[in-house]
Order: structure tokens, then C-alpha cells, then sequence
């Protein structure tokens, strides 16, 4: 298997694969349906197989600082869980002074766990990887606690990586 960067619009990078330049093409099955061109996928990677850029599709709202009526409007629609887990996805991609085009995958969710007694109770689960960019080395970590600490398990992620090595 061979890894290639690949620019240009869907357009171009299907056509790729339609003229049998690339054998395959990894693309973000979201642009795919918002432009109705699912038809053309034929395998979803699931977050187990590769995890997605850090804070995907996460959406943000915006507004002056002085509306304070608006501030308590949109706060309704804050989700706690998504903001630990965009927050934490966030601050490990600042951990690795990694920008939007480096290999960094990451998945924060905020899951149910048992405690010793049997009670439920959220922890929040942070899973990373960074590779290089020909692919030969990925570095994988996760790690748990509560959501409350986001920004501090986003940080301290790096330190738990384990190396694998990819041949090709």
C-alpha cells in the first residue's frame, strides 16, 4: 500500500479513482452527503478503524461579549459533553503544536462508567493518534476522567502513547 497527499475538490479527487490514477480515496463522508453523492461511498471507516481530526464537526456560536440577553439564549443550547469533549480534542492538538493539515486523529466522548459500588457514573474518554506523514510510525494514546478536567486529559494524553510501526 502506498500513501499519496491529495488536493483539489471532490470532484478531483473522485475522478482519481474513476480514471485509475488512485486505486482508493479517503474523504469525509459528511461532504459527501451534504452534496448528495453518497452513492459513491463504499466502505465508512468507523472511529475504531481511524479516528477523525480533532473537534469535527463540532459547531461553535458566536456573539458580542455585551448582549448578555443572547449569551443566556445560546447558552441553552450548550451541551456539556460536547464542549468537554471538543475542549479536550482541542487542547491535544495545541499539546503537539499540531495545526488542521498534521495527521492527528482524535475522539473525545463522555461514556457511563461502574464504580466499585455499582453506581453509573460519566467519566470522559479521550483516544489520539499522530503519525507520520508517509504513515510508517503512529503514536496512539488514550485516556480517562472527568469531564470537568477536559483541558488538562487533552494535555497529559501525549504521555501515554505507544509507538507502532507501520510497513509498507
Amino acid at each position: 500500500m502506498q500513501l499519496e497527499p491529495l488536493r483539489g475538490n471532490i470532484d478531483t479527487r473522485i475522478g482519481k479513482v474513476d480514471s485509475g490514477e488512485l486505486d482508493a480515496i479517503v474523504i469525509a463522508r459528511a461532504g459527501l452527503s451534504r452534496i448528495g453523492r453518497l452513492d459513491r461511498v463504499t466502505e465508512a471507516l468507523e472511529p475504531v478503524q481511524m479516528l477523525p481530526a480533532p473537534s469535527q464537526g463540532a459547531l461553535a456560536v458566536e456573539c458580542r461579549a455585551e448582549d448578555t440577553a443572547l449569551i443566556e439564549i445560546l447558552a441553552e443550547l450548550d451541551d456539556p459533553a460536547s464542549r468537554a469533549a471538543v475542549v479536550a480534542e482541542r487542547a491535544l492538538l495545541a499539546e503537539l503544536e499540531a495545526g488542521c493539515t498534521a495527521p492527528v486523529g482524535a475522539l473525545a466522548e463522555v461514556v457511563e462508567s461502574l464504580d466499585d459500588d455499582g453506581r453509573v457514573f460519566e467519566e470522559l474518554s479521550v483516544r489520539g493518534c499522530a503519525a507520520a506523514h508517509d504513515g510508517s510510525d503512529v503514536l496512539r494514546a488514550s485516556i480517562v476522567g472527568s469531564p470537568d478536567h477536559a483541558e488538562e486529559l487533552g494535555r497529559h494524553l501525549p504521555e501515554n502513547c505507544s509507538t507502532s510501526v507501520r510497513k509498507n
